[in-house]
């Protein structure tokens, strides 16, 4: 079994965030160990090139750390373990050299915020393993706005007590060293001292968990905007070290109906991709799962589901804890959901002096995006406001559904109807509202990646609803989430 972690605050949650989330976790477990003939490996850094400075949280010099990225086995404690201490001392993992004066961690200012974190272990054989998925979830319950922010694991960041390590080591030392609260407490004070972000309770999912969990509330229909090919294995049960055992598999695009096992596949495969695109992935799946919590009623069996799944999670949340907060979960749908992710000009390639590959953190732009996710966001208000009712003109099956994601993933509230016939050739965005507010409408076109000249004005006073697009045959479905965040 792999297990995998959900860090809870202690002050009250909207329901489906938490249920969601108990429900979701385990879609961010990593791959299984590389074999030898699929194994992608993407291109080195320049081992030449000058890292970013670390600021404003660099109380040691990268050029004088040797990582030892490897972690067969950690002896014993190495150092008396205490939150934020004034000093490391050295260890077999961190040279002589590097001595750790921490300041206490600057907070980020975020009024009325709770924050999750979910991680995903790579628990193999033996007693090594690291936590190379880590998300951290923004709850703001005021406000009906949820937050999703991916970290890669590679980030190389402060770990209190240790020094300059891969964020994605952070846990096991925290198990091996005594630290208060063990791995889980030395990774949130990780985030905590390099990004001012607060994060509290724990859930912990196992592997198959998962499986039955997705199976449970009867699959998930994932809509898939940008085909993904990757190996499969051609069933669960195979030899993974059997290369006839596996196949390249395509999702998308479309509507994809997944059971557990292939949700799972989606949200963990990066053979032919980088962690960069697992993190939007997984956050693909973490959508679908709340939808398919809404549409199958899941917040009135929230009783039966905590029956059933109870033996594949452990929590500090009881089932009182939950039914308390349920009624607020129908307040949400994924138009309150915004998706980060640290990546791009967030961080910056490098090599460190023992030849391991990691991402240097460019921490002030970081908070910066942190800051914005962890703040009400007043253009999502605004385009919640707006409707948009969806039509699939086109012969594709599901593209209305594709449609739907990308205008959630940028804030707008949408809808369905079936359309006229499926024989539209051009896609084309109808403005029904009195205003006929031209800003208004090319921001949409810019969303949906519509030239100007598909709007067709038809000003309505009676409309229930702002806009109604047509998605024709030249409907380009493929968007980068990153891109539309409101």
């Amino acid at each position: 079994m792999r297990p995998c972690y959900l860090f809870m605050p202690r002050r009250q949650l909207i329901t489906t965030v938490i249920l969601t989330f108990f429900l979701s976790s385990c879609a961010l477990f990593p791959e299984p160990a590389p074999y030898s003939p699929y194994y992608f490996v993407t291109a080195a850094p320049d081992a030449t090139a000058t890292p970013t400075p670390f600021q404003p949280y660099q109380p040691i010099s990268l050029a004088n750390s040797q990582a030892t990225q490897t972690l067969p086995t950690l002896p014993p404690p190495l150092v008396t373990a205490t939150p934020f201490p004034t000093a490391t001392q050295p260890s077999s993992a961190q040279p002589a050299a590097d001595v750790v004066t921490q300041p206490q961690p600057v907070l980020v200012d975020v009024p009325e915020a709770v924050t999750f974190l979910l991680l995903g272990s790579d628990v193999r054989s033996g007693a090594s393993f690291r936590t190379d998925t880590l998300l951290i979830a923004i709850v703001r319950p005021g406000d009906g706005q949820v937050s999703l922010v991916s970290i890669p694991r590679d980030l190389w960041v402060n770990i209190p007590t240790v020094g300059m390590q891969r964020i994605n080591t952070a846990y096991q030392y925290g198990e091996y060293s005594g630290y208060p609260g063990a791995g889980a407490g030395l990774l949130k004070d990780t985030i905590l001292y390099n990004f001012g972000v607060q994060i509290d309770h724990t859930v912990m999912v196992d592997f198959n968990g998962f499986r039955k969990t997705v199976d449970t509330i009867g699959g998930i229909d994932l809509p898939i905007s940008c085909p993904y090919t990757d190996w499969r294995m051609l069933d669960p049960s195979y030899d993974p070290e059997n290369e006839n055992n596996w196949f390249l598999y395509t999702a998308g695009p479309g509507l994809l109906h997944m059971d557990g096992d292939l949700a799972l596949w989606y949200a963990r495969s990066r053979k032919r991709s980088n962690d960069f695109d697992r993190g939007r992935r997984q956050q693909e799946v973490i959508r679908s799962i709340y939808g398919q919590a809404l549409r199958t009623d899941s917040i009135s069996r929230i009783p039966q589901l905590y029956s059933d799944l109870s033996s594949s999670f452990t929590t500090d949340l009881g089932l009182a804890d939950v039914l308390k907060l349920s009624p607020l979960a129908l307040h949400l749908s994924n138009a309150d959901i915004r998706s980060y992710y640290i990546a791009g000009d967030l961080v910056t390639s490098w090599i460190t002096p023992g030849g391991a590959y990691v991402l240097l953190p460019n921490t002030e732009l970081i908070q910066q995006m942190l800051t914005q996710a962890m703040s009400a966001s007043p253009r999502q208000q605004e385009r919640e406001k707006i409707s948009v009712e969806i039509q699939n003109g086109s012969p594709n099956d599901g593209w209305d559904a594709l449609v739907a994601e990308r205008l959630n993933y940028a804030g707008y509230q949408t809808s369905f109807q079936p359309a006229d016939n499926r024989s539209h050739a051009v896609s084309l965005l109808y403005d029904l509202t009195a205003d006929q507010d031209r800003t208004r409408s090319s921001s949409l076109l810019a969303v949906l990646g519509l030239p100007e000249s598909a709007l067709v004005s038809v000003p309505s006073k009676n409309s229930k609803v702002s806009y109604a697009i047509i998605a024709g045959a030249d409907y380009n479905p493929c968007f980068d989430p990153a891109a539309m965040t409101p």
